[in-house]
């Protein structure tokens, strides 16, 4: 494969975005979908390729309107641009003030375990059940709700080599096919229940359906509105900005890869020279994926950083400017080579896991959130819905609807639960972790762990938190109802 060959293969998905958006703008029902650009751009090219146009007889050839070099390259992007995404998410974020956060953070962090634990243990459960002795699906398809719903395209196609390091090859397809069918649901579903919450009045700030204007329907800022890119924080005849957050993330992607290479040295010194059988070490790292090290990276640099006192040089800005660009990459490549085949062969264990993941997020939205939250729980528990759907992304759009002018602490305590919560699950160490444990100790094992901390999340939830806002309740009605009463009096 040629220079020229991987350039070509990114001019064309660059083209394929273009193209996507001005079907964003021109096409109604996929704004009302709010579906991103990206994910347009991506069926585009999975229809003129080998999985459908390659399929036909005619002028092009099994590969369609691209050649074996081109689909190639698309296939390697999404394990090397995760690692951009997830080394650049803390970086340039101030570090919250510690009570502020530690009030907000807990019944977020709550609710946000309990749906990513609850993935595991549903699909867990699902494969133990019925996908593996009736189906024959792999034990590793219990994992794919997460990597798919938490996690997002980036995660599942960033997990793809993974998963085919363990003999799980159709597994990285079965996680994008979901991480769609999961942005898709989360944005309907969302929508829907965002409706019904106007309607009976769960809402606390929005009181009537929301009409977006058609510039966000289509996705772009009138010609009024002015919305930074970012800040410079170097003069461009030093380096350019740009430039110079492009080396900082590259430093924290090298620290995380170091991390990584450390630990897989550790390993095979000590229990990695343990035999589980005649051909197979004990090994875990080896099976991990850089991009949650390279996330380890950049909380590192960002430490570094704000220990010398230089972290204004970061601007979080221009850092998701660069997340931006490498998801939207990742997303079109990754859907562009997913095998439609491996989701037909496996389309049993792919529908049930889609309605079990859809399932247990909405039953956990209204039963848990508005139980562990209190006040503001349908703001601020609709992001976690969005987000255990599809990505971040899905979340805050969600959560944009029901609190547009940013009225309660929803985006606060969002932000400040990402920082404990992204580490983990959604593409964490957890999400890295879960593909290689089963297939060391089987489905049990990740089973009983994910279910006792599903319990201890949900516990936390009714037996703290619940209380505490049921007392915070009462004390703001009654001082209500007194300030009520005095007002009365004076009159």
């Amino acid at each position: 494969m040629t220079a020229n060959v991987v350039g070509f293969a990114l001019l064309i998905l660059g083209l394929a975005l273009l193209i996507g958006k001005i079907i964003r703008v021109k096409a109604k029902w996929v704004q009302a979908l709010f579906l991103p650009s990206s994910i347009v751009a991506g069926f585009l090219l999975l229809l003129l390729g080998p999985q459908v146009l390659g399929k036909f007889d005619g002028p092009w050839g099994e590969y369609g309107l691209f050649t074996e070099g081109i689909v190639t390259t698309w296939s390697k992007l999404p394990g090397l641009l995760i690692s951009v995404v997830f080394a650049t998410m803390f970086l340039g974020q101030p570090l919250p003030s510690p009570k502020r956060a530690a009030k907000l953070v807990g019944p977020q962090l709550s609710l946000g375990v309990a749906f990513g634990s609850a993935q595991y243990v549903v699909g867990l459960l699902l494969a133990a059940l019925i996908l593996v002795p009736v189906l024959g699906s792999s034990p590793m398809t219990g994992a794919l709700i997460e990597i798919a719903f938490e996690g997002g395209h980036g995660t599942a196609a960033g997990m793809r080599e993974v998963m085919e390091s363990v003999g799980f090859a159709e597994g990285g397809d079965l996680a994008v096919g979901l991480a769609t069918v999961g942005i898709v649901a989360g944005i309907v579903v969302g929508i829907g229940l965002i409706n019904w919450g106007v309607r009976t009045g769960k809402t606390e700030v929005l009181k009537s359906n929301a009409s977006m204007s058609i510039q966000e329907q289509q996705g772009l800022f009138r010609e009024d509105e002015h919305y930074p890119a970012g800040k410079l924080t170097s003069r461009p005849s030093s380096v350019e900005p740009l430039s110079l957050h492009m080396a900082i993330m590259a430093v924290a992607v090298l620290i995380g890869w170091c991390i990584l290479e450390f630990l897989r040295w550790v390993e095979s010194m000590t229990y990695g020279k343990i035999m589980i059988d005649d051909s197979t070490n004990l090994e875990i790292f080896s099976y991990v994926p850089l991009f949650p090290i390279a996330l380890i990276g950049g909380v590192i640099v960002q430490m570094i950083a704000t220990a010398f006192k230089i972290e204004h040089l970061i601007d979080h800005g221009l850092m998701l400017r660069i997340q931006g660009f490498a998801l939207d990459m990742l997303v079109v490549a990754a859907i562009a080579t997913l095998s439609l085949k491996a989701i037909g062969d496996n389309f049993g264990a792919f529908l049930i896991l889609a309605v079990a993941g859809i399932a247990i997020n909405v039953l956990l939205f209204l039963w848990l959130a508005p139980r562990v939250i209190g006040k503001y729980w349908f703001e601020r528990g609709i992001a976690d819905f969005g987000q255990s759907m599809g990505v971040t992304a899905t979340g805050l759009i969600l959560m944009r609807v029901t609190d547009p002018q940013a009225e309660t602490p929803a985006y606060e305590a969002f932000g400040y639960k990402q920082l404990v919560f992204e580490p983990f699950f959604g593409g964490g160490l957890i999400t890295a972790l879960a593909i290689p444990g089963i297939y060391i100790s089987g489905i049990w094992p990740l089973f009983g762990i994910m279910l006792v901390l599903f319990i201890i999340s949900v516990a936390v939830g009714l037996f703290y938190y619940a209380p505490k806002n049921r007392k915070e309740r009462a004390t703001e009605a009654a001082a209500n109802a007194a300030a009520g009463g005095a007002a009365t009096a004076a009159n």
